[in-house]
Parts: C-alpha cells; sequence; structure tokens
C-alpha cells in the first residue's frame, strides 16, 4: 500500500466496515510507521480489491486489518494477503500473529482456522454494534523450518 491507494482503501473502507471503519488519517497513520507495519493491496483491473495490514512490535505481531470486497470473495484474495502478512511477521522474528474476528464473521474464522490459528480469548461488545471479538493467535516460533526455536535462530555459532 502506498499514500496514493489510501484515498481508495479508505473508501473501501467506509463501505465494507460502515460501523467501525477507521478514518483516512489512520490509514496514513499507520503507513508513516515502517519500522513496524507493512501495509498491502490486492488489485486487478477494477482497482484495489483487498487490503491488509501487520503490525509487528517483537515477539509479536497483530494483522490490524485484512479486507476484500465481497464481489472478488472465493478467489484466493483473502489467503494470499494472509499469507503475504504471516510471512512478514516471520520475516520480522514475530513469535506468535495475533487478531481480532467478529464473532458474527465465520468465513472470515474458517479462513484463519484453515491457517492454524486458535481462539484463545474473547472480547465482549469489542465492536461498537456490540459484537464480540475472537481472538485468535497462530504461533510461529518453533514451527517446523521455521529457525528459530523459542526466540533462538540458527544464524552463528550454536553452543
Amino acid at each position: 500500500m502506498t499514500l496514493n491507494d489510501v484515498p481508495a482503501v479508505s473508501a473501501l473502507e467506509q463501505r465494507l466496515f460502515p460501523v467501525d471503519a477507521w478514518p483516512l488519517q489512520m490509514f496514513l497513520d499507520e503507513l508513516s510507521q515502517p519500522e513496524t507495519r507493512r501495509y498491502l493491496v490486492a488489485q486487478c483491473s477494477d482497482g484495489i480489491v483487498g487490503y491488509a495490514g501487520l503490525m509487528c512490535i517483537e515477539p509479536i505481531a497483530d494483522v490490524q486489518t485484512i479486507a476484500v470486497v465481497p464481489e472478488y470473495e472465493g478467489r484466493g484474495i483473502g489467503t494470499t494477503l494472509l499469507t503475504t502478512l504471516i510471512d512478514e511477521a516471520r520475516r520480522r522474528r514475530a513469535a506468535d500473529v495475533l487478531l481480532e474476528v467478529r464473532a458474527d464473521n465465520p468465513r472470515a474464522q474458517q479462513l484463519y482456522v484453515r491457517f492454524g490459528f486458535e481462539q484463545i480469548h474473547v472480547r465482549p461488545r469489542y465492536y461498537r454494534d456490540g459484537v464480540d471479538a475472537l481472538i485468535m493467535r497462530l504461533q510461529l516460533a518453533g514451527a517446523p523450518g521455521d529457525g528459530t526455536a523459542h526466540g533462538t535462530t540458527t544464524e552463528g555459532p550454536q553452543p
């Protein structure tokens, strides 16, 4: 995501999340912090059809947002965005990836479960319309092939 993408992303945000939409300035603020943030857009001939963002402050990464316009759901866009965010979390050496998902959004919940996320908590009435948020976590540290084991790396001499 670039600064030029923000107006279109903000318009999508208002359309997709009318109750809980981020203000445009929030996207600008997020993009101004590349040392701890990574934001993506999915584009096609119709323009931006999805977007996602990650905050990573080691050892925790947090999916800040992920959205795909309804007309483009089921085409692998959400999967690609989430895969890229998880790869970024690994690159930034996160041990866990967290996210909040609406309790009334089973489609998103199923996507996260397919990636190995597990529900670890509920935030009652988290969203402005009173819906609960399910807190989900994907543990990365010590995963096979990720080169880490509880915060250690395979780089450099080993004892």
